[in-house]
């Protein structure tokens, strides 16, 4: 008790400073987004492509060092809309383009984390940052073998995307002294950004505005669906339904650690759009999220987590046993619970017997390039190489990072979520802590499905083991300067 007693004031303080400087730190984000909606109002889509990358990295920097904290805030925004600025900007253009500028801004924004391992590089040699060493060192071996196969295009691009996640979190881990600002700033974010993206989504599967259809028909993006009203698998304003889905997920876990009046009409609209995106993964690493969320809560909080459940059911199922809706549904869900008829089952079934002794055997690896849309750069044709598909983390990881990559950074992630695991039963009435926990234990084990250490899914489980140890770390601050308080007046 007396921790909380001598430590709330000096929260309290800090508050107090944010909210003063909260309309200085809010100005330029507010505004980037007023010149994109007035540039996508008046059709000026070539000066969109050139001006929001540049206008957004500003912002990104400016928040960087004004409030680090809402750094991470505007990062999401940037990855949960970019992608429909991008759409709207080729809209009123009149015409799809291929490759775009703005796809720059969240990847780029992103990125000025490394300016916290630059600046606080120190912590590497603390016990609390070995691990990322170990990942760091890791991708680093897989970069140099990735410029040497791929191409040195390939390999940057791609190490950015296995990169920008663990930067993120030892970002979090850097300025873990502002813990309470990054736990809010998280929990907003997710929750007006899945109200903002649910109700989006609802809108995309029953109207299907003409610019969502331009970009489907133009990317040729086949498996979202048909570009028609209730023929598309929902991806709202991110670029496909797997990010979208990554995210929903996130903010429906997130809900628990909520006390925001919309929560529930955000989780209601979210929950309904993360349904219509179809993906299976995601539906079971939801699950895996809710069921640890209940192991690891205490009484009161389990039956909070059941009665939302109910809740969220008695909402949305009704309006998904309807009509087409409800034939989409069935039809998925179906592939579930009769996996012979399932070609996907069947296809990753096929892909693991036949490539399972590439992928393990290859000692050296392929490096950085090698997989995913980072194949597209290691070609003159822009086309997708020949692994640009790949389905599996778990065979992913071996293939790019080979042997001495692989045991690095595996060790790496594997140290970290152990201490989180660990940490996290210091926090047992932490409801921030368990959402988290669960979130990034979800994300772990849908590595069977997925990489779910990069992009939206890396974005989750690197920001929220490091905000686990760093809500730790804040309570072992809090507690020495209260032995010290009472130590001054004693």
């Amino acid at each position: 008790m007396s921790t909380i007693t001598h430590t709330a004031p000096a929260g309290a303080n800090r508050a107090g400073r944010s909210r003063s400087g909260g309309a200085q730190e809010w100005g330029p984000p507010a505004l980037l987004w007023l010149i994109t909606a007035v540039l996508i109002i008046a059709h000026q889509g070539t000066v969109l492509t050139l001006a929001f990358p540049v206008l957004a990295i500003l912002t990104g920097l400016w928040l960087y060092f004004k409030s680090p904290a809402r750094y991470i805030g505007f990062m999401w925004w940037l990855w949960f809309l970019s992608p429909e600025v991008r759409r709207l900007a080729d809209w009123s253009k009149g015409a799809f383009t291929p490759t775009s500028l703005i796809q720059v801004a969240p990847l780029a924004v992103t990125m000025i984390s490394a300016l916290s391992l630059l600046r606080y590089y120190r912590l590497l040699a603390q016990r609390r940052g070995l691990p990322v060493l170990l990942i760091l060192l890791g991708l680093i071996y897989a970069f140099m073998v990735g410029v040497m196969s791929s191409g040195p295009l390939a390999a940057t691009y791609d190490l950015a995307n296995w990169l920008y996640p663990i930067l993120i979190g030892f970002h979090i881990m850097a300025h873990t002294r502002q813990y309470p600002q990054y736990r809010d700033t998280i929990v907003n974010t997710f929750i007006w950004g899945m109200l903002v993206m649910g109700g989006y989504g609802l809108v995309q599967f029953f109207i299907m505005p003409p610019w969502d259809a331009l970009w489907m028909l133009g990317s040729q993006m086949n498996s979202q669906g048909d570009p028609v009203p209730m023929g598309v698998r929902v991806f709202s304003t991110m670029n496909s339904s797997g990010p979208f889905a990554f995210a929903m997920m996130g903010a429906m876990v997130y809900v628990m650690a909520a006390n925001h009046r919309v929560r529930w009409i955000a989780a209601a609209l979210g929950f309904f759009a993360f349904a219509l995106s179809l993906v299976r993964s995601t539906w079971g690493g939801w699950v895996i999220a809710l069921l640890v969320q209940l192991v690891k809560s205490n009484n009161k909080v389990r039956v909070r987590i059941v009665a939302s459940a109910v809740l969220l059911a008695g909402l949305c199922v009704p309006l998904l046993a309807v009509g087409p809706v409800a034939e989409r549904m069935q039809a998925r869900l179906t592939t579930i619970v009769n996996l012979n008829d399932d070609q996907s089952y069947a296809a990753r079934n096929e892909f693991y017997a036949t490539f399972a002794k590439t992928a393990f055997t290859d000692v050296s690896g392929e490096g950085m390039g090698a997989t995913g849309t980072s194949t597209k750069l290691s070609n003159d044709g822009g086309q997708l190489g020949q692994y640009g598909n790949f389905d599996s983390g778990v065979m992913n990881i071996p293939f790019v990072l080979g042997w001495p990559g692989t045991l690095l950074y595996m060790s790496g992630i594997v140290w970290l979520v152990v201490r989180a695991v660990l940490a996290s039963f210091k926090l047992r009435n932490d409801k921030f802590v368990s959402a988290c926990l669960s979130l990034s234990l979800a994300t772990f084990a849908m590595l069977v499905f997925t990489n779910s250490l990069v992009g939206t899914g890396g974005l989750l489980l690197f920001m929220s083991v490091f905000s686990i140890l760093s809500a730790v770390h804040y309570e072992k601050i809090n507690r020495r300067r209260t032995l010290l308080f009472h130590g001054g007046t004693d």
